[in-house]
């Protein structure tokens, strides 16, 4: 059974044997291009024996001089490429699917029976929900996520070593002299509104009873005080004069934009390396991974805005307690091992060119899979069925898994007919789960063709509709 069966149920074989050579890129265009020199192997097979592995996605190219390129990993050497024109061919093994641009109508079919498919979606859950329930999710054999479940973790993908959070912070006697120039002790910053978690809706019920600066364009209520830092690149390059800026305030409120384990981002990590204490919503696991257990405010810890911005009005008042919400700066601050082993132990870099980065490991992770299946099947053939094929590996729903959103304050009953919220993300929610399903029955059924898909998803409807 090939791992495409397993994922997505049994399938008719498909002749790709004698698929049309001349379909297939020469051999001299794989030669010509240059090796990418990974860990390095004894792999002596030509370029021309090497399993293919497809970059279905093309926007994650050229990450290489050239579009098709062999890389050499611990196990063995591959062919990468993103020349579509390999598709269907015997020897390409795995299609490669980047989360944000897979969409499920738009997924290669018939689905090949010799290949896996495989996932890297190292971005919001929002970018594609299909990939948040379970027929979306074991469409695919291998995954790299933010979640620590899936095949290839990239959980810590926005943390770039345990220095980061060891900068040292401002001088409370500063943040207390911010303050008395009318800086509130609260910071939003966020110019992306509308999205899953519905922070907006949130921040805008604290206000009421805390002051918060929103220099973004959701809530704005500031202006930040030059136009340079008014640029959107020096928000996100980190520049210094923008990073100075914001350390000054005590809190920052780090509100993800979608809700989902180990979902965390630059808003979490940046306002920690500055020693500004995150007043945080996103992860419902984030704990596990925070330097001591008390570095972060958790927004879900408090039964209101209300009850929440008492609290922040103490610290801002009591800098003793304030300041235990830093004390992993110091020397040994940081306690806990899962954390510092998650970062010792992971084997692509952030920001830091003497390690690989994480696309060129889950290649190499595919690249060693593949030929250990190749490998696998060969003996399987040779032993005549005494030795049995390779189980297919199928990714599992807690490798993205992610809830389905709810509104940032209140109750869905509280939200008024016409909510914008409800209409656009609710419905994403559950229509992507229709989607997930629609192509899982198509290639359960051997379907050749993606013009069917909506064939699908009606039958679908319908059959949802009767059974209410």
């Amino acid at each position: 059974e090939g791992p495409a069966e397993a994922a997505a149920g049994p399938a008719e074989p498909c002749g790709v044997e004698g698929w049309a050579q001349d379909a297939v890129p020469s051999g001299a265009a794989f030669v010509a291009a240059a090796s990418y020199r990974g860990p390095g192997n004894n792999d002596t097979r030509s370029n021309k024996a090497l399993p293919i592995l497809l970059w279905w996605s093309g926007s994650l190219f050229p990450h290489f001089p050239g579009d098709t390129e062999r890389i050499d990993c611990p196990r063995g050497s591959c062919l990468v490429t993103r020349s579509r024109r390999v598709a269907r061919h015997r020897r390409t093994k795995a299609l490669i699917f980047y989360g944000t641009d897979f969409r499920a109508y738009e997924a290669p079919l018939p689905r090949l029976p010799h290949q896996t498919w495989a996932l890297f979606h190292e971005e919001s859950p929002m970018n594609n929900y299909v990939l948040s329930h379970s027929p979306g999710i074991r469409l695919f054999n291998y995954t790299a996520t933010f979640r620590r479940e899936s095949d290839y973790p990239l959980t810590l993908q926005w943390l770039p070593g345990s220095g980061y959070l060891r900068a040292p912070a401002v001088p409370l006697a500063e943040k207390d002299a911010w303050r008395r120039k009318g800086y509130g002790p609260v910071l939003y910053m966020q110019s992306h509104c509308d999205v899953p978690s519905d922070r907006d809706r949130y921040v805008r019920e604290l206000m009421k009873y805390i002051q918060v600066d929103s220099y973004g364009k959701c809530l704005h209520n500031r202006e930040l005080p030059s136009e340079r830092l008014r640029d959107t690149s020096t928000a996100t390059t980190e520049d210094s004069e923008f990073m100075t800026f914001i350390a000054r305030y005590k809190f920052h409120l780090a509100l993800e934009n979608a809700i989902c384990d180990d979902y965390m981002t630059e808003k979490l990590w940046r306002p920690m390396h500055l020693g500004a204490v995150p007043v945080y919503r996103g992860s419902p696991a984030v704990r596990d991974w925070m330097p001591n257990n008390l570095s972060i405010i958790l927004i879900d810890d408090f039964d209101s805005p209300r009850e929440l911005a008492k609290y922040l009005d103490f610290l801002d008042k009591n800098g003793e307690e304030y300041l235990k919400y830093l004390e992993y700066k110091n020397v040994g601050g940081i306690k806990n091992e899962f954390l510092l082993e998650s970062l010792e132990k992971r084997e692509w870099g952030v920001n830091d060119m003497s390690l690989p980065n994480y696309l060129n490991g889950f290649e190499c992770f595919i690249c060693d899979k593949e030929n250990t299946r190749v490998k696998e099947e060969q003996e399987h053939k040779k032993s005549r069925g005494k030795i049995p094929a390779p189980r297919p590996h199928i990714a599992q729903f807690k490798h993205m898994g992610c809830p389905m959103p709810t509104p940032g304050f209140g109750s869905v009953e509280d939200l008024s007919e016409g909510d914008s919220w409800k209409e656009m993300w609710l419905q994403d929610y559950w229509q992507s789960l229709d989607q997930g399903e629609a192509l899982t029955a198509m290639i359960h059924h051997n379907e050749s063709h993606q013009g069917r898909f909506w064939d699908y998803m009606h039958e679908i409807f319908l059959k949802r509709t009767r059974q209410h």
